[in-house]
């Protein structure tokens, strides 16, 4: 099978994928989440004309000369409004978030107020008709559209739907990943290894992607190099409902590189088997049904490119987001050989300098060198066949943060 190009692979992958179904759920799970409908308001914000400020509600003509006495008839805290009328000469005693008094049209704040005791006031400073009162409405009317479908709640979001009377909203469903490590030699973390043994660690960052757009990450752990070992995995992974399967490892070409035979065994349909990039040769994608299935690189570094170029992407289409690759133009802080026929995401490091960004790439690039690609803030971008490179030339970087 040919080697398939990096924008070709992403088309087909994407092809067909589109926003989950939708779901209600409770303001307080739902930050960080994608409305499948629009909200409206329930209710008009103020639903009455309110007190801004702790004061005395009184009728402007009143106060518009100073000093003025006024007898104070009532009170209305917060929660509870005065039920009479302010009539000439007359004030209430009010507090901020109240309901104006029937017959006030202005509120005279406290600090503009002398108590002359016996339920008489003086103010000393003239208010203007509709000083400190907060407008029946002033935020929204009962059906204003108040948040478009598609948009991520923040805090903002959460407590503006809250006061429309919204207890839930309509979310796009989030993504489930469940994540299938494949090999003998894997171990988890915290283990005790034998002479042959390593850490499986590429489950974490691959997690770590997925959550980084919304999505669910189901570990369901390692599977030995067997067949009915990864079947077994692949069967949980569709029984608990993901809607993509990520095998890392194992979907390469050796004798002990099983992915293919087994999903295809499941039922999987191939879309494409290996990329022309680096790292991240070995990627397969099919579909098992509903279920999407990416076969990621064994090699740490490769897993997380691809989980960066192809993952993300997916995982983001599906739960309704809106994700774009953050790709800059830079300048080249070393020269770099000409590339051969994959397109190459260096390691590097991206740093402003005179106004502009400079990315340099680490000498080394070997797939297996995680520390590495914690340290780089960005992906140098090597086009097919792209020639030698000096120092200083431009080129397009893929920022990791």
């Amino acid at each position: 099978m040919a080697l398939v190009p990096v924008a070709e692979a992403l088309e087909r992958l994407l092809d067909g994928a589109a926003p989950l179904a939708s779901e209600s759920v409770s303001l307080f799970d739902a930050v960080d989440r994608v409305l499948a409908e629009q909200v409206a308001a329930l209710r008009t914000q103020p639903p009455f004309n309110a007190s801004a400020m702790d004061g005395y509600a009184v009728r402007a003509a009143e106060v518009a000369s100073v000093p003025s006495k006024l007898s104070v008839i009532g009170m209305a805290p917060a929660g509870r409004g005065f039920e009479g009328t302010v009539g000439e000469r007359q004030a209430v005693r009010i507090f901020t978030g109240a309901p104006l008094p029937e017959g006030a049209d202005t509120i005279v704040i406290q600090e503009n107020v002398r108590d002359l005791g016996g339920g008489e006031i003086e103010v000393i400073e003239p208010t203007a008709e509709w000083r400190n009162i907060r407008r029946i409405g002033l935020d929204f009317s009962k059906g204003d559209v108040l948040l478009e479908k598609g948009r991520l709640l923040d805090a903002a979001a959460l407590s503006l739907a809250a006061s429309a009377n919204h207890p839930k909203v309509s979310l796009v469903r989030r993504p489930m990943v469940a994540i299938i490590a494949t090999g003998d030699e894997l171990v988890p973390p915290g283990s005790d290894l034998g002479p042959d043994q390593i850490i499986s660690s590429n489950a974490y960052g691959v997690a770590a992607a997925a959550q980084s757009v919304g999505a669910r990450a189901l570990d369901l752990g390692i599977a030995a190099d067997r067949k009915d070992a990864i079947a077994a995995l692949v069967k949980k992974a569709v029984a608990a409902g993901a809607d993509v399967i990520v095998t890392l490892g194992g979907a390469s070409v050796g004798d002990h590189d099983l992915i293919h035979d087994v999903l295809t065994g499941e039922g999987m349909t191939l879309g494409f088997w290996k990329i022309a990039m680096r790292p991240g040769k070995p990627l397969m994608f099919g579909r098992l049904g509903d279920i999407r299935c990416i076969g990621l690189p064994g090699n740490p570094v490769a897993s997380l490119v691809c989980s960066q170029l192809f993952l993300k992407p997916l995982l983001a289409r599906l739960g309704g987001r809106d994700h774009r690759q953050d790709i800059r133009s830079a300048r080249l802080g070393a020269a770099m050989p000409a590339n051969d026929l994959r397109q190459d995401y260096v390691r590097s490091v991206v740093r402003e300098d005179d106004g502009g960004l400079v990315a340099t790439p680490f000498s080394i690039q070997d797939s297996s060198m995680l520390r590495m690609l914690a340290d780089a803030n960005g992906l140098i971008v090597r086009a097919p066949f792209a020639p030698a490179s000096a120092a200083g030339d431009s080129c397009s970087v893929l920022m990791l943060r």
